[in-house]
């Protein structure tokens, strides 16, 4: 049995925590407090538990299948060790299990980490671990530069227009030494889990797949009530929001680094893919997509195609005043521009006035979640809001404020 991280954006642990336990991955005392109305509280009550959970290959396929919010599955590889010299180093991490993950030769990427230990240069810790790393497959692994959030890893000394083809990929390691104890984990999903394969299209400012389920989540949307989004922008808010109605898992349509390891069980791997397929559910309430950008429009359309759920959407191109929300209310969860441009500052002011009224005349009894830089603008809503997350996006600490439409 091995020992998974689910790497998380901070700010988004309590949700991915709430998601593992939901997929039977954690206990069930795991579960995070959330409040009646599916607020998660701002500054959690109760104690979060680290993001680590155990299992065999299939807990490790399910979870880079089916979680919504994380970023990456990290695999332990093997017990932390102390290492305090570079011999010591080389000695026991040639001892891990190398063999499981990488196959003699294939390329790998290291991101390393040195705290309060007497092994503090990462660079020559990085080395030292190839060393082992070859005594143990008895082949030299290429090195390759680790990615950043955005971009492939590409051969060491490269500029950033090098790329590596998909038929030798690199195997992510990351190790980490804090006062002398090493952790050495590898990577087992690839790219990062918000990369869905559909958002080839986006608009300005696009929120990452990962932090738009967040959203939901953290409005407390049941999926079964209608869903709307007045500023849809490229569309990953409603289309996040047809995965998790139709019980779609958002890693169905991509490859994972795990596929490439030794131990990797293709059939296994069906078996989980047919069992999710099992599940999908039959029905799906209205989730209504709009933007007067008709260019924003037409790219959501083509990432809804894309990640086919364009036939469970509508999409509109329209102003927030000609909203027609459905009979029965549901929930309003948007991502409106911020104010970040100062020569819009006040169109801002009015844009999140006039959504306030609009939601106070069409939409009573709705539940409503808006994410913001800008609290001041969020006050301008006249809604009464509560912070349900906070995170950053895209370099601005945004909060989530959710609240009610007061009743007519």
């Amino acid at each position: 049995m091995d020992i998974y991280f689910a790497v998380t954006p901070p700010g988004i642990e309590a949700i991915t925590t709430l998601e593992l336990a939901r997929l039977g991955l954690l206990p069930a005392e795991a579960l995070p407090a959330v409040k009646p109305a599916g607020i998660l509280p701002a500054t959690p009550s109760f104690t979060l538990p680290p993001l680590s959970f155990q299992g065999g290959l299939q807990a490790l396929y399910r979870a880079n299948l089916h979680l919504r919010t994380a970023s990456r599955i990290l695999v332990r590889l093997g017990m932390p060790f102390m290492a305090r010299t570079f011999p010591e180093l080389v000695e026991k991490a040639s001892r891990l299990p190398w063999e499981r993950f990488l196959a003699p030769g294939q390329p790998v990427a290291l991101r390393v980490t040195c705290h309060k230990s007497k092994l503090y240069h990462s660079e020559a810790v990085a080395e030292r671990l190839l060393t082992a790393l070859e005594a143990r497959l008895g082949k030299p692994s290429p090195r390759l530069k680790p990615s950043d959030d955005d971009d492939p890893p590409r051969p060491a000394g490269e500029g950033l227009g090098a790329r590596v083809g998909k038929e030798n990929p690199p195997q992510l390691i990351l190790a980490r030494i804090v006062e002398d104890k090493c952790t050495v984990s590898v990577d087992s999903s690839g790219e990062l889990l918000h990369r869905r394969g559909y958002r080839l299209a986006t608009a300005k400012a696009p929120l990452r797949e990962n932090l738009a389920a967040a959203l939901l989540f953290a409005s407390g949307w049941d999926a079964q009530s209608p869903l709307i989004d007045p500023f849809c922008g490229s569309g990953t808010i409603p289309i996040e929001a047809a995965l998790i109605a139709r019980n779609l898992p958002p890693g169905q349509n991509r490859r994972f680094a795990f596929m490439d390891w030794p131990n990797f069980d293709e059939s296994l791997w069906k078996a989980v893919l047919t069992g999710a397929a099992e599940h999908l559910s039959a029905e799906i309430p209205p989730i209504l997509a709009s933007d007067r950008d008709a260019g924003a429009v037409r790219m959501a359309q083509e990432n809804a195609r894309r990640a086919g759920v364009h036939h469970l959407i509508q999409f509109d191109t329209q102003a927030v005043s000609a909203l027609h929300p459905p009979a029965r209310a549901g929930w309003v969860v948007t991502n409106p521009p911020y104010g970040v441009r100062v020569s819009e500052g006040k169109d801002l002011r009015n844009l999140y006035a006039q959504l306030g009224n609009v939601l106070r005349s069409k939409c009573p009894d709705w539940r409503v979640a808006i994410l913001s830089s800008d609290e001041f603008l969020l006050g301008h809503t006249g809604l009464k809001l509560e912070t349900a997350l906070t995170f950053n996006n895209g370099g601005l600490r945004v909060r989530l404020g959710c609240g009610q439409v007061p009743a007519l």
